[in-house]
């Protein structure tokens, strides 16, 4: 019977351990924590999105795009939902987003305590680790309290975001003390940071449109939803799905900007023609009258300071010419990105353990036979909606499998 040590009692971790003890390994798990999956308590506000049915190798990001797919597939948003009601969570589908029926996160990690705890798998909560390593074949971790020897190790002791919940990065140096490489690591599914100060006074305004994200000049991802307007920046699903491309532009210092479309569903043109003959019905009115029930009228002032126009223009007096320019940055509001927020306030991370590194069919590090990895300590993450749970499933799923193979 293989014997298997565990870094980290996260989604990830313990996903491992329960694969690696059905499949007949004796497993120890170590969490550095008082309690094990904290992070789950916070995903899906608090109801846990803990997978999606509509899965595209798109949703998942990594330096090499293809990895994460060929993990996801060894396990995948099927599978995760019959895991899960096997052990009593009945499923609530909410336009693919998969939540427990019971809309609480709690649910989900009481499920995976319990299975922790009937398959008999001892966990060592709030055990400092003081050092990690491989001797004469057999793996070691010593901690302040106790050392652990194993055939296999899993490291999934998270990333560095949301530290609260547990994640502080020390996974990191493990990995490179076994001699593997880092992405670098930032943070995403984050706010960003804008250089205008006008943002101060659109602080708490919400309003549909499209988020573009260019990179130096090209772009890099875009997405459509709910933008949050904060005091220093944007925010909002939209803002989160393309923050990690900001974040990579920051950290290798090169101009990042966003485009904010606040008219999505319009074309130039179309938009253009509907502002026409929103004049003929409403020409009477000011244009700081003149966008009430379109947008909100702070937006609005921003947007006709933006473009030269006088709020106490009527608006059966704007030029063609005015009226082309209020288009452009209705439909282009450009907007530069000097930072994200920090790790604290991200999400996931962006980077991590180098996929080159690793064998997709097992997670098992192409340096260190017997070293495994999973969850979000890989450069692997995905976009909003239960594909960051869905990543630390399958990659736990795949790591604890393949340790004991």
């Amino acid at each position: 019977m293989k014997k298997i040590l565990i870094i980290g009692a996260g989604p990830a971790g313990m996903m491992a351990a329960i694969t690696a003890r059905r499949n007949g390994a004796e497993v120890v798990l170590l969490e550095r924590g008082a309690k094990v999956g904290k992070k789950i308590l916070a995903t899906g506000n608090g109801r846990c999105n803990f997978t999606n049915i509509v899965q595209e190798p798109i949703f998942y990001r990594s330096e090499d795009p293809h990895f994460p797919w060929r993990i996801v597939e060894q396990f995948d948003a099927r599978d995760t939902i019959r895991f899960f009601s096997r052990m009593g969570i009945y499923s609530r589908n909410r336009n693919g987003y998969m939540y427990p029926y019971s809309d609480q996160a709690s649910a989900v990690l009481d499920v995976l305590r319990l299975e922790l705890e009937r398959l008999e798998i001892p966990v060592k909560l709030e055990a400092e680790i003081m050092s990690v390593g491989k001797e004469k074949g057999q793996f070691f971790v010593r901690t302040k309290a106790s050392a652990y020897q194993s055939d296999r190790l899993i490291i999934a002791a998270g990333g560095r975001a949301a530290p609260k919940t547990g994640s502080d990065g020390s996974g990191y140096e493990y990995a490179k003390g076994f001699g593997h490489t880092l992405i670098p690591v930032v943070p995403s599914l984050v706010q960003l940071r804008c250089a205008e100060k006008s943002y101060r006074e659109l602080a708490g305004i919400r309003a549909q449109g499209k988020v573009t994200l260019y990179v130096a000049g090209t772009w890099q991802a875009e997405d459509t939803g709910e933008i949050q307007l904060t005091a220093y920046g944007i925010s909002g699903i939209p803002v989160f799905q393309v923050s990690r491309y900001a974040a990579r532009g920051i950290a290798a210092g090169v101009p990042v900007t966003a485009e904010l479309d606040f008219m999505p569903d319009f074309s130039k043109a179309d938009f253009y023609s509907f502002l026409e003959n929103r004049i003929q019905n409403n020409g009477n009115k000011t244009m700081d009258d003149f966008f009430i029930g379109l947008f909100h009228k702070k937006l609005a002032r921003i947007l006709l300071k933006r473009s030269g126009i006088a709020l106490a223009k009527p608006a059966d007096e704007l030029a063609a010419d005015e009226l082309a320019k209020l288009v452009g940055h209705i439909k282009g509001y450009q907007t530069e990105v000097t930072d994200t927020n920090s790790f604290e306030q991200a999400q996931v991370c962006a980077g991590g353990v180098n996929t080159e590194q690793l064998r997709p069919d097992n997670l098992e590090s192409t340096i260190v036979p017997g070293l495994h990895f999973a969850g979000e300590i890989i450069d692997a993450d995905g976009i909003c909606g239960g594909y960051n749970l869905q990543w630390a499933w399958s990659s736990g799923y795949v790591a604890g499998k393949g340790a004991v193979l």
